[in-house]
């Protein structure tokens, strides 16, 4: 089954094999897949894998399968299913892979990567036709949190990431998560750094910088505290308040399934206020780059590495981000934007302030940031990572029959 995809990954044409080897994708919301695993998911269709997607059907499962993909719906939440819920999708997963009986399975983020994990082992306890398994850790996000229960939530965090790991290959986006998978007992060898889920660095081109008198920050990702919302706000009314001309565009959509998130009163109320527009989902981000000259993402959330941050650097943007895993990977401090500690609203607001005065320096850092995209985040390059990764699992498959 893998000299197809040898062929792929070599340039060569593909002859079709059959049967096709099953590339199922677990991940618990459909807009999730569409937004970050498509152009994968495109790119291993072609290379001769039937797809099936297995996901939580709400806006994108029409758009799924008219790519040619099987969808799987299934009843889970990316929070909130409670103990009982997590049995009934742990075993729900179980009966769908029994069903489908697919070759891979890649498990796309913490909870797929857990639940999945558990579910391959209860459908099939023998091993016998068990699926090889990709598990994509897309940053630990409250995985690491601390509090008075932190000592058990890691020991019970590892504990399943060893489960689920085992056997398998897993998949991190920073070298900062491979360290505390190392830390949390996952074999070294069994993990993979791959930077992100690709930039389509056709689509998101460099756009020039907006010409107005009024500079505009843009903040582009789900509307949850962890992710520095109101930080990016305080920032700017800190800058308006000294008489400086800015404008915040929030560029996402509140999170009904996540506590953290902003409610969407809370979001219009933002929004009434001089200097803040609300934008809600933005289908097509290329039209807030196309108004914003910079990025800016005052996460303290644990990222993976934040695709929104990718697609700025893409549009040429300079990115004001936090200090931490994943962001660090997009933003070189001083080249292709800055970074601050999490929480600091006053470096937040002065680093702002730099790129407002200098449009010089917004130039540069965004066609910095625009070639370090073009040579380690280009969908191609990922796609071809992640397809030798493939690769390398049927053939332990097929060497362990």
């Amino acid at each position: 089954m893998s000299e197809a995809l040898s062929a792929k990954l070599a340039g060569a044409p593909i002859i079709a094999a059959a049967p096709r080897p099953k590339l199922l994708f677990l991940v618990t919301e459909d807009w999730y897949f569409w937004s970050h695993r498509l152009p994968l998911a495109r790119i291993a269709r072609d290379a001769g894998f039937e797809i099936v997607v297995a996901t939580r059907v709400r806006a994108h499962g029409d758009r799924i399968r008219e790519e040619g993909f099987a969808v799987r719906p299934l009843a889970w939440r990316r929070r909130g299913d409670g103990l009982i819920g997590a049995v009934r999708a742990i075993a729900e997963i179980a009966r769908l892979y029994r069903t489908e009986r697919p070759d891979i399975v890649h498990h796309v983020a913490l909870k797929p990567v857990l639940f999945g994990g558990l579910a391959a082992r209860l459908a099939f306890p023998r091993r016998d036709g068990a699926p090889a398994r990709l598990s994509a850790v897309m940053g630990l996000g409250g995985g690491l949190a601390k509090g008075a229960l932190a000592r058990l939530e890691r020991t019970v965090l590892g504990w399943a990431l060893r489960l689920a790991a085992a056997g398998g290959r897993v998949v991190v986006q920073n070298p900062e998560d491979g360290a505390a998978l190392a830390g949390f007992g996952v074999d070294r060898t069994r993990v993979a750094l791959i930077c992100g889920s690709g930039v389509d660095i056709t689509h998101f081109r460099p756009l020039p910088d907006p010409a107005s008198g009024t500079m505009t920050i843009a903040f582009v990702g789900r509307m949850l505290r962890s992710k520095g919302v109101l930080d990016a706000v305080a920032a700017v009314r800190r800058l308006r308040a000294r008489g400086e001309a800015v404008v915040l565009l929030l560029a996402g959509s509140p999170d009904p399934d996540n506590r953290d998130s902003l409610s969407e009163a809370e979001l219009r109320a933002l929004d009434a206020e001089a200097g803040i527009e609300w934008l809600g989902r933005v289908e097509d981000v290329r039209a807030v780059w196309a108004r914003a000259a910079v990025a800016v993402l005052p996460t303290t959330y644990g990222e993976g590495l934040p695709l929104a941050l990718l697609e700025a650097a893409a549009c040429g943007r300079p990115i004001v981000a936090t200090d931490i895993p994943g962001c660090r990977e997009v933003v070189h401090h001083g080249e292709t934007g800055f970074l601050v500690l999490p929480h600091d609203v006053a470096a937040l607001a002065e680093a702002l302030t730099v790129l407002a005065s200098d449009a010089a320096r917004r130039q540069a850092m965004g066609q910095a940031g625009r070639a370090l995209v073009e040579r380690e985040f280009a969908e191609p390059l990922i796609a071809k990572k992640t397809l030798a990764l493939y690769d390398e699992l049927l053939r332990e498959r097929e060497a362990g029959r």
